[in-house]
């Protein structure tokens, strides 16, 4: 047979395991944000347990509502070749000068990995 435990007895057991709960007061919402969507709760109750160092977050309750992430793609930045760079890598490549500043530009002015692409 199992007796139940009052709160204070398991407060007791807690601490005598190394664990610790307390609550965080006046939680408006929390954000849970993943790749594909945004997962938004409002006015729940939040609990951390804290057990060997590490921080248990708990949310209980609270309106739940989700919508579809919205990223953007990062817009690729303009790649600035010198004429000097572009002139060493058709020459070490034995490639055209229009072909060397189109893969110095792929590799963002890169003159190692340029040659390397052309090379292969």
């Amino acid at each position: 047979m199992h007796r139940r435990m009052n709160s204070r007895e398991q407060r007791r057991m807690m601490q005598r395991m190394g664990m610790n709960m307390d609550s965080v007061p006046d939680v408006e919402e929390v954000v849970i944000r993943t790749g594909s969507k945004e997962i938004t709760i409002e006015q729940p109750e939040v609990a951390i347990l804290e057990m060997q160092g590490q921080k248990i977050y708990q949310v209980i309750g609270g309106n739940v509502s989700e919508k579809t992430a919205e990223r953007t793609a990062p817009v690729a930045a303009e790649v600035s070749v010198s004429e000097e760079d572009v002139q060493l890598v058709a020459g070490q490549t034995g490639k055209s000068v229009e072909e060397a500043r189109k893969a110095l530009e792929e590799c963002e002015g890169d003159l190692a990995k340029a040659i390397l692409l052309l090379q292969s």
